[in-house]
């Protein structure tokens, strides 16, 4: 009796694993289902390059009639919404512009639909800055594989008080202490004494702003750069392994540094998200602020000429950026009608005449190299030129189907060598621990 059972449990099961196989076809191929509409929904954060993209939409769909739908969600609770979306059978978005580091996630858990045939039909692969399509479309690295196609490139980068640098008073008084002059940083030291020279707290002015936030990503994405241009990194990407690579006495270096720059910020300024650097310097209280270029239209429109904008300083001739930016990925969980109209519409946005549209918008930032190069954008706005110069040294987090864990775990035992309940050396040794547990249960690190 209990063989019969077992087998009849083995039938029951074998009959819902078809049942589920079923549903999930008719849900990506749209068989048996009624003639769609002609629309496309978009899935995005809440930012300037959203409205953008809603605006090129329009004119695509004046020539195309599929209606384009970019829905702008708010930027804390946007990856927690995307990924709540993605449980259901069918998602309300057939196109979501995601993060570079959820593409793993993405292709390893069939969300995303596989582009690697199509894409090099829709563009010339060799017009794509390299490191955006290797960032933002490819998974594996290296591997040819692609699940997403490129839609804002972004990196991070500093605004700083332009009108300060230039007074003459700041400039002697600078000189004076420093022996040279008052200028851009082109190294974290000259950084490091620029920020020490305006921090003036009873003032209320103070010499920098970085990103430190706990939410998500934001400490991860300000301390990243400096650990890699000081030597150190998250882990070897070809064997997966972190000890001796983010707990080196390069990166312990690069922690204590991070650490001693907070001193020259305001209060709180251990715990600063993307939103807290932006208002901390568009209340004028910041010589200089780290963020996302994509987040300075705003500064610029509301600051004009006081505001000036240059890319992340260097380490002994090593210099490192983080990657932002996210690329078009199609739902596996939507039709195949809509995934068609979603891909016409992908390679439309893509064509260079387009791109050249794209740019003409606020943080438009193109992946096409030759249009990136071009005179039209170099000079369209004060951000645009270290935007650019920024893009040859890009590097990012992890982007393996685990990545939210690895992040959680980076983010927390950093905030804690920030808030000095740890030391430097302590909070990476811990985080090495418990990345090596995490990618070697994930199979990464054998």
């Amino acid at each position: 009796m209990l063989r019969s059972l077992t087998s009849l449990l083995g039938i029951l099961a074998l009959i819902l694993a078809v049942a589920a196989c079923g549903g999930d076809e008719e849900a990506s191929t749209g068989t048996n289902a009624p003639e769609e509409t002609k629309e496309v929904v978009i899935w995005w954060a809440e930012w300037a390059p959203s409205v953008g993209l809603q605006e090129l939409g329009n004119e695509f769909e004046k020539e195309s009639g599929i209606k384009i739908i970019v829905k702008q969600i708010p930027w804390p609770s946007f990856q927690k919404d995307v990924f709540l979306e993605f449980s259901k059978k069918k998602t309300d978005f057939d196109v979501v512009i995601g993060d570079s580091q959820w593409i793993g996630r993405g292709a390893s858990d069939s969300l995303y639909l596989e582009l690697t045939d199509w894409l090099p039909t829709a563009v010339d692969m060799k017009t794509i800055h390299p490191l955006a399509l290797r960032y933002l479309c490819e998974y594996p690295a290296a591997s040819g594989n692609y699940w997403a196609a490129p839609c804002e490139t972004d990196a991070v980068g500093f605004a700083y008080r332009k009108d300060w640098f230039e007074d003459k008073k700041e400039q002697a008084a600078f000189k004076a202490e420093y022996k040279r002059d008052l200028k851009v940083p082109e190294t974290w030291d000259e950084f490091h004494d620029i920020a020490e020279f305006f921090n003036r707290p009873i003032e209320k002015k103070y010499g920098c702003a970085l990103l430190t936030g706990r939410g998500y990503d934001s400490l991860a994405m300000g301390f990243q750069q400096i650990m890699w241009s000081y030597g150190g990194s998250w882990g070897d990407p070809l064997t997966f392994k972190v000890d001796g690579k983010l707990n080196n006495a390069a990166s312990v270096e690069a922690l204590k540094f991070f650490k001693k720059l907070l001193t020259y910020a305001p209060n709180g300024s251990s715990n600063f998200d993307y939103m807290k650097c932006l208002s901390n310097f568009q209340n004028g209280s910041v010589a200089m602020s780290m963020n996302y270029f994509a987040f300075y239209p705003g500064i610029q429109a509301e600051m004009g000429d006081k505001a000036g904008f240059f890319k992340m300083p260097a380490k002994n001739g090593n210099r490192k950026i983080s990657l932002g930016g996210q690329g078009f990925s199609i739902s596996r969980k939507t039709s195949k009608a809509k995934q068609d109209m979603a891909k016409e519409f992908i390679a439309w946005f893509l064509q260079k005449n387009i791109q050249e549209q794209w740019i003409t918008k606020p943080a438009g930032f193109t992946a096409h190299t030759e249009v990136l190069a071009s005179e039209a954008f170099l000079t369209a706005t004060p951000y645009n030129k270290p935007f650019a110069e920024s893009l040859n040294h890009l590097q990012d987090f992890w982007n393996v189907p685990v990545y939210n864990e690895l992040l959680a775990v980076a983010v927390k035992k950093l905030g804690e060598a920030l808030d000095g309940s740890v030391t430097e050396q302590e909070a990476l040794n811990a985080i090495v621990a418990e990345h090596e547990e995490i990618l070697r249960d994930s199979g990464f690190l054998r």
